[in-house]
């Protein structure tokens, strides 16, 4: 590969139902593509049911592709197998980028060995709780990575062509994680993945502690799959590490000792299971001390004290999660086993 490309990057850009974000993106994106910055915008309607596509259309110069409810994975297979450009650079529909942030992840990628660059957020959603502690963990995240990375989000991410080619794109059997997918596919590979903190795009980020809950509970099904394909990786990366992945077993364990306490019948046991239960959780809310001083510290705000309660509920999300993907998981192979052999 050359790190010279014949034309500017391509931007993909894949939408479900984003019509109150895509303007706002586009907006952001318009005057890279009439400064000669990008060769061409493609907007990859993912069976939207909203006007997503009508507000698109309103940009001139946006090319709009189809693509099947296969999630976004399979929506930007469509968008760079339907771009010409050597790179191709990933915009979520819910990202308002900065006017330097292509330019920094193209100096990265001026490397021939680095095969993608990706960058970090601004918090569009200022003085809302949960959007502040969300972007302010993947702040303390992301400063701590690192130019060499192991991890990637498509949110934000410069990709050479020929990789994709090579690797052939995102796998579309996983709803969630394709991008981290992707990213130890890469490094596995031998070719380098970068990140620059300072390439920024802005990000609605979830205000709802429901929705966001259920999100993190989507996660961890989809980790359970992602793991599946990548077992090296399942004690970390370079965004998160051993200290992450303990926490949802030990909300489930002291979930279900609590329960296994409450219905037992013997002193014995209930004082076991409520002992194992006590300590998994005080265990559990150890492992926030650390971030969520961090994030005092950072802010010289107390109100991020609320990441240690927040942290502590999304991990029994992700457990409850973790623990359908590993059911769904046993169930598939358990299914392929019984199928009877082809001669």
């Amino acid at each position: 590969m050359t790190h010279l490309e014949a034309r500017p990057p391509a931007l993909v850009i894949p939408g479900h139902d984003c019509a109150a974000t895509i303007e706002a993106c586009l907006t952001a994106v318009l005057p890279l593509l009439q400064q000669g910055k990008l060769s061409e915008i493609i907007f990859v309607n993912d069976h939207s049911t909203d006007d997503s596509v009508e507000r698109v259309q309103r940009f001139a110069g946006v090319r709009v592709l189809q693509s099947p409810q296969r999630g976004a994975g399979a929506a930007r297979n469509v968008g760079w197998r339907g771009a010409s450009a050597d790179h191709v650079w990933f915009v979520d529909a819910d990202c308002v980028v900065e006017p330097a942030a292509l330019e920094l992840l193209q100096q990265r990628l001026a490397d021939p060995q680095v095969a993608a660059v990706g960058g970090s957020y601004v918090n569009l959603q200022p003085g809302q709780l949960v959007a502040d502690l969300i972007h302010e963990e993947m702040v303390a995240r992301h400063e701590s990575m690192g130019h060499d990375v192991t991890f990637a989000i498509t949110a934000n991410l410069l990709c050479r062509r020929a990789v994709l080619e090579q690797l052939g794109g995102f796998d579309e059997s996983l709803r969630l994680a394709q991008d981290l997918d992707l990213a130890y596919r890469i490094v596995s590979s031998g070719s380098k993945l970068a990140f620059d903190d300072a390439s920024r795009v802005g990000h609605f980020h979830e205000t709802s502690l429901l929705r966001y809950c259920y999100k993190q509970a989507r996660q961890g099904y989809w980790r359970v799959h992602l793991y599946a394909r990548h077992p090296g990786r399942a004690t970390g990366d370079t965004y998160s590490g051993p200290a992450d992945y303990v926490q949802p077993p030990l909300s489930l364990l002291s979930i279900a000792a609590a329960g296994v306490g409450l219905v037992a019948r013997t002193r014995g046991l209930r004082a076991l299971c409520w002992g194992l239960s006590g300590s998994s959780a005080a265990l559990l809310l150890a492992l926030q001390v650390p971030r969520t001083v961090e994030l005092v510290r950072r802010t010289h705000s107390l109100r991020y004290l609320a990441y240690m309660p927040l942290a502590t509920l999304r991990a029994g999300f992700r457990g409850a999660g973790m623990t359908a993907g590993v059911a769904t998981l046993a169930w598939q192979r358990a299914r392929a086993l019984r199928k009877p052999s082809q001669g």
